[in-house]
């Protein structure tokens, strides 16, 4: 995938994704954008592609210009771009077309998928069924057989969520109880592992559940409108006994979420039971309407933190002997899973990816797994891991704790020294660590415009040249927010 010059389409696509990211903010970016991903570059096209028909709908509708300007400017070798939806077999039936101008390549039997990483899910959507407008859109997304509680791996960071998810599954008479319960947490940390494991717990007890994505919640709602059956879909999804809705920050639009709005009133009104699952608290879901946010947050709220070295390493050897009942010969050593779990410290994707990396070098090589070729094997992991995502709030928080002030003071119109340094810190790291333009950090300290801002941030930065103790203080601040 090779454009001329000095640039690979890869490349080209990141800095369109960067300009992308700046131009629109980060809430719009991370739910319509975050999942489109680029194929290919082909006689001057480049083939774009997301995981649902809704998604490819809404960009083509609202920013498919916009993408097509952001690389134009980037490079001049793309002249139009082409949205199309991945299938279960990764690839769209509407890059067709260009196919044929490939030079062929030989197929790769897909594998049987192995047993899942407790804590994680590893499996592909089901593709979305053709919008026929009725209510059949509303069947929900397949469970997935291999997550279940059994199969999920307890330990500190996710012992409280997996005793809610326990003990909502498992209710007496199907009574409901945490209503709502909501995990968040962020991506590969098991939450929608228990999403699914509750699923397959009340489905066997003979009462009706429904599984749904935030995507796949919006195409049916929009699915419905267009073909006027809006009220079969509102029955049906208010006749069911469980209702878990994954990933709800990606919901979007004021029709949709009032609908989402009354169908979380309604079930709960009805004693039905509602878990949902999203990558931060209700408090922080600034697209959703307040009112949802509300009753969201009227719940259970649990985090799934994040995997400790103790639960790494025990998802590792569960991987592990899993695959060895598929592959007898394959061996890794309790000092090579201490180094992957001690090196990998993402999420269980990642981890899921040193284990088959692993695998293919046993399988491939035929050697022994050794720690110097485990940390060959996972450098890529280790090396190109994406930074946590930092959030303005956590910046608050913090500035606030390390400062002796509270975040009510860091908001507040206080000028005393006491709270105007740690503010304008707390801006200046706003600025270097997050994505959000200066008008939007502004309002999210109190109101304040966005040249308050800018005087920060140059306050501070000046600072930190003359002032070695401060310079620290704050590196030590950065590292604390991205570790």
């Amino acid at each position: 995938m090779e454009i001329p010059g000095d640039q690979t389409a890869s490349e080209i696509w990141t800095r369109v994704k960067r300009r992308l990211r700046a131009e629109l903010g980060e809430d719009i970016f991370a739910s319509w954008f975050g999942r489109l991903e680029l194929d290919s570059v082909v006689d001057g096209c480049a083939y774009l592609t997301v995981p649902t028909r809704f998604l490819k709908s809404w960009i083509e509708s609202h920013y498919a210009d916009r993408v097509l300007t952001v690389y134009r400017s980037e490079t001049n070798d793309v002249e139009r771009v082409v949205i199309g939806v991945r299938n279960t077999l990764g690839r769209d039936a509407a890059a067709a077309p260009r196919r044929a101008a490939e030079a062929p390549r030989p197929s790769i039997a897909a594998a049987p998928a192995g047993p899942a990483i407790p804590g994680e899910v590893k499996f592909s959507p089901a593709a979305p069924q053709e919008e026929r407008g009725d209510s059949a859109d509303l069947g929900g997304a397949p469970l997935d057989s291999r997550l279940t509680f059994d199969s999920f791996i307890i330990g500190r960071s996710n012992a409280l969520a997996h005793a809610a998810a326990d003990r909502v599954a498992h209710a007496q008479n199907g009574q409901a109880i945490y209503n709502p319960l909501y995990l968040h947490a962020g991506v590969g940390l098991g939450k929608t592992h228990l999403l699914h494991a509750i699923g397959h717990a009340v489905r066997a007890q003979g009462r009706r559940v429904i599984y749904l994505t935030a995507d796949r919640f919006m195409y049916g709602f929009v699915a419905s409108l267009k073909a006027q059956t809006s009220l079969a879909f509102k029955e049906r999804l208010r006749g069911i006994d469980l209702l878990i809705i994954d990933d709800v920050q990606f919901i979007q639009g004021k029709q949709i979420q009032q609908e989402f709005g009354h169908t979380l009133n309604a079930l709960i009104d009805a004693g039905r039971q509602i878990v949902i699952a999203a990558d931060r608290p209700p408090a922080d879901l600034e697209s959703l309407d307040e009112r949802v946010r509300s009753r969201l947050a009227g719940g259970l709220v649990v985090e799934v933190g994040a995997l400790d070295e103790a639960l790494r390493a025990s998802i590792l050897t569960t991987r592990v002997e899993a695959l060895k009942s598929i592959h007898p010969t394959f061996e890794v050593g309790p000092n090579v899973i201490a180094y992957v779990a001690r090196a990998i410290t993402a999420n269980g994707r990642d981890l899921e990816g040193a284990v088959n990396r692993l695998l293919a070098h046993a399988t491939l090589t035929g050697s022994p797994i050794t720690l110097e070729t485990a940390e060959t094997a996972i450098r890529d992991l280790v090396r190109n891991r994406e930074p946590k995502r930092v959030k303005i709030e956590d910046i608050q928080k913090l500035v606030a704790s390390r400062y002796n002030v509270s975040r009510s003071d860091i908001l507040s119109e206080r000028r005393t020294a006491a709270v105007v340094r740690p503010r304008q810190i707390a801006m200046y790291l706003s600025k270097v660590l997050t994505l959000r333009s200066l008008p939007e950090i502004g309002r999210r300290f109190g109101g304040r415009d966005h040249t308050t801002v800018l005087h920060a941030v140059r306050k501070i930065e000046k600072a930190l040249g003359e002032d070695n103790a401060l310079s620290d203080e704050v590196e030590l601040l950065k590292r604390m927010l991205q570790e």
